[in-house]
């Protein structure tokens, strides 16, 4: 029998890339004419909202962004995050691993959860509910959960004990977090589902409604004429 307490906290793990090199298919069919610059800011604008909620998440005990980006550091400790540099930008994965380990390390016992930062319209109720699932299914002992986007194909959120945290992002990353034994949770916490890849997943999540920063760099989107 296992002499482990079970874990009572969580710590979210935000993973955000430079916005120079972020959301580079929000130039779609839709808003053929978005200026790189907006995109810069919509990218920024999708990180800022997501911690800002994470932050404000009763059961986020800590969250942890995992950036390059010096001024956006800054502007996330604002926010009440705690800030790490990203040693391995180029591999969305390897960053999560690199992030668990510090989590294990500085908060013993504490859940890491990796959570995307494309999540402009994320509401910390319903992140609440998700965490409070993190936390049941590794006290019950599951290895790993995860939650799967609204297209159904992609992974918004995948958390798991530091020694079995192995995060598998990318193309079809639902199927195998599955495939690799992962609980879905959050089923119906639509806000931590909703990420922004593309044009027309903006437009969705405008129209469900977003956070403040979203909200004002998305009025900079350029209409292109007809």
């Amino acid at each position: 029998m296992s002499t482990n307490p079970a874990p009572t906290r969580c710590v979210v793990v935000v993973p955000v890339k430079p916005p120079k090199l972020g959301k580079t298919r929000l130039v779609g069919p839709i808003d053929a004419g978005l200026p790189d610059d907006v995109r810069r800011d919509l990218a920024e604008a999708f990180a800022l909202d997501t911690v800002q909620a994470a932050v404000a998440t009763p059961g986020a005990d800590v969250v942890l962004v995992v950036t390059d980006d010096f001024r956006l550091a800054a502007s996330m400790r604002d926010l009440g995050a705690e800030v790490m540099p990203d040693g391995t930008s180029d591999d969305l994965n390897a960053t999560l691993v690199q992030a668990a380990a510090e989590v294990v390390r500085r908060w013993p016992g504490a859940v890491p959860v990796a959570l995307c930062a494309d999540l402009p319209g994320l509401r910390p109720i319903e992140l609440a509910g998700v965490l409070r699932e993190v936390l049941d299914r590794a006290s019950a002992g599951d290895a790993a959960v995860f939650v799967r986007d609204l297209v159904g194909t992609g992974t918004t959120l995948y958390a798991a004990p530091g020694a079995g945290f192995a995060p598998m992002f990318g193309p079809a990353s639902a199927e195998r977090h599955a495939g690799a034994g992962a609980v879905e949770v959050g089923t119906d916490a639509t806000s931590v589902r909703r990420d922004v890849d593309d044009a027309a997943d903006l437009d969705a999540a405008l129209v469900a409604g977003v956070g403040p920063h979203t909200s004002r760099a998305s009025g900079r989107r350029a209409t292109p004429e007809g």
